[in-house]
């Protein structure tokens, strides 16, 4: 798509019928789900077993071709939980499986495809077990990059990067970028600079609406329905 010819709204009918659907549909099946939610293409958001905590203002968003799939399966009913915090932003195709304990804390962000476990899922001789589970744990405002795997047992300190198809066996320190397969400390971060995390992009939660509200109505200034419908049946590339 070249460009969006809805009319704003048609666009702001759409975040609203998104956030009914969640409200509806996915809220019931999490524990708990905190305020300024924002879940883009909620219908491909797949819930499996609890619970499933996720904090205020997380930006989660799914596709068809790349779901986000959130599962809890323990090896003894009643243990096992995913818990999500506050202002994190989950990509499509992430996936977070929990058999023990899978914390990610405030301020984390996940790309496209990052896949978080706490087990093997079959054990190394008993091929029909579960194998042993270790918790995993991302401490706050973590970055994962895309398509990193972050295994069993491992910490990920405050502020640090994992780069893109790394894959976490071992704990990574605090303040660093860790990249490769197994992956490696490359980089220290100074702890003394400021980090802007996504808790300030939300410090004031009603401006940024406003804000956005204003950018979403210039950048659709004179779309009309019949317009919209004209492009969406017969696309053109002069627009």
């Amino acid at each position: 798509m070249r460009k969006d010819y809805r009319p704003y709204a048609i666009k702001k009918g759409w975040l609203k019928f998104q956030k009914f659907y969640t409200r509806h549909f996915l809220a019931p099946q999490l524990q708990s789900l905190g305020k300024g939610f924002l879940f883009l293409g909620p219908w491909h958001v797949q819930l499996f077993g609890g619970p499933i905590t996720i904090g205020d203002y997380a930006t989660v968003i799914a596709t068809s071709d790349k779901k986000v799939r959130l599962s809890v399966w323990p090896e003894t009913p009643g243990q096992g939980a995913i818990r999500i915090g506050d202002y994190t932003l989950v990509c499509p195709g992430v996936r977070i499986s929990a058999a023990e304990s899978i914390v990610i804390e405030d301020n984390c962000m996940l790309a496209n495809g990052v896949y978080v476990t706490d087990s093997d899922w079959h054990g190394i001789y008993d091929r029909v077990s579960m194998g042993r589970a270790q918790p995993v744990h991302l401490e706050k405002n973590v970055w994962v990059g895309d398509s990193a795997i972050i295994c069993k047992g491992v910490t990920i300190g405050e502020n640090s990067i994992v780069g893109a198809g790394a894959i976490v066996v071992d704990d990574i320190p605090a303040n660093c970028v860790a990249v490769g397969n197994p992956a490696r400390v490359v980089k220290q971060l100074d702890p003394k600079e400021t980090f802007t995390t996504r808790a300030h992009w939300y410090a004031d939660p009603q401006r940024l609406a406003r804000e956005f509200v204003r950018w979403e109505q210039a950048v659709l200034k004179g779309n009309t329905f019949f317009g919209w419908l004209r492009h969406s049946l017969f696309p053109r590339r002069d627009g």
